[in-house]
């Protein structure tokens, strides 16, 4: 197992820019171990002062939209700016074993070859949404690590368009046009949570068509109701494997920075998600302390079998084992 470094070490090799000392720390993050979490928690509580003063990008879009290949896209036009770029790449886990695939690195070759960029795959574990339960925490690193623009990818699926919304300032959705009835396939939530959209692979034969789906995504914009941000969401054809549009797509978002900061929404924003991020935390630290409870663990494999044989109701033996957990929890108080 590797060495743990002191507090100071990782504090001081994160603020000088250190990727091998960030990518330390943010293990540490991940760790489920309760010393590793203590640790986390005292090196983000050193590194606060140097986080918040940057962009926070979320961007998803359904499987095979090119969602790497934009990023590597975008993500390059940044640091030709001179704009140094995390990117958080959400791999889904799988919830038979547990694994992932973890290669975003290897979709974003040039990328992550670059000295102002840096790409941190991670796995989403059992967390829900497609975001992992510490994506809050590995931002904060990066930002106190001096990236000015981070980039989270999720994996496009069920409710990681919620979560990452929930975690970002500008929230990007890739659509592809000729998949079917570009109308008929928009979802209102997905649509009503959007800052932009961009219509990718907008070259060759399908370039023609891609104008086709951004007129119509702008009309379906139209009927929705007015952004509590205040910025009027737009649609515009992009081209990751040639990199057209990725010029627009930043001055949207630098727009969108100036419009939300000048009417107040950005900050406010920021404190909802950070009061967001308490009760998620509650909610996780609980459920983890309620499976790991003695009794709990012994009656779990009876509680199961019942509600497979249909003897007992799925809500009736939830009830069960959280009254025996809270019965346990009271004696261990009385002892």
């Amino acid at each position: 197992m590797r060495e743990r470094l002191s507090v100071e070490s990782y504090v001081t090799g994160i603020l000088a820019g250190d990727r091998i000392m960030l990518s330390r720390a943010i293990t540490i993050t991940e760790s489920r171990l309760p010393e590793d979490k203590i640790l986390a928690q005292t090196i983000l509580q050193n590194v606060i002062p140097k986080t918040g003063h940057t962009i926070r990008i979320g961007i998803t879009g359904i499987p095979g939209v090119g969602k790497s290949t934009f990023i590597e896209a975008f993500g390059q036009y940044l640091t030709s700016l001179g704009r140094r770029v995390a990117v958080l790449a959400i791999d889904p886990s799988s919830k038979k074993s547990g694994g992932s695939i973890l290669g975003d690195k290897t979709r974003m070759e040039k990328l992550s070859n670059h000295s102002l960029a840096f790409i941190r795959p991670s796995a989403t574990g059992l967390s829900l949404g497609g975001v992992t339960r510490n994506t809050r925490e590995t931002m904060l690193l990066c930002e106190a690590a001096g990236y000015e623009i981070i980039l989270v990818e999720t994996v496009g699926v069920g409710q990681s368009e919620t979560l990452v919304k929930g975690i970002t300032d500008f929230f990007l959705l890739l659509m592809l046009a000729g998949a079917g009835d570009e109308l008929q396939g928009i979802k209102k939530g997905i649509m009503e949570m959007v800052d932009a959209i961009a219509v990718n692979k907008a070259d060759g034969t399908n370039e023609n068509a891609a104008g086709q789906a951004v007129s119509e995504y702008q009309n379906a914009v139209h009927l929705l109701p007015a952004t509590e941000s205040g910025y009027n969401v737009r649609v515009i054809p992009c081209s990751a494997l040639e990199g057209k549009g990725m010029d627009t797509i930043w001055q949207m978002v630098e727009e969108y920075v100036v419009v939300t900061k000048s009417n107040g929404f950005f900050t406010k924003n920021r404190q909802l998600q950070n009061i967001d991020w308490m009760h998620d935390t509650v909610r996780q630290t609980l459920e983890d302390q309620f499976y790991k409870n003695t009794a709990v663990k012994e009656l779990m494999p009876d509680i199961e079998k019942a509600v497979r044989k249909g003897e007992k109701l799925p809500g009736q033996a939830a009830n069960d084992l959280i009254a025996l957990y809270m019965k346990s929890q009271i004696s261990s108080l009385k002892s």
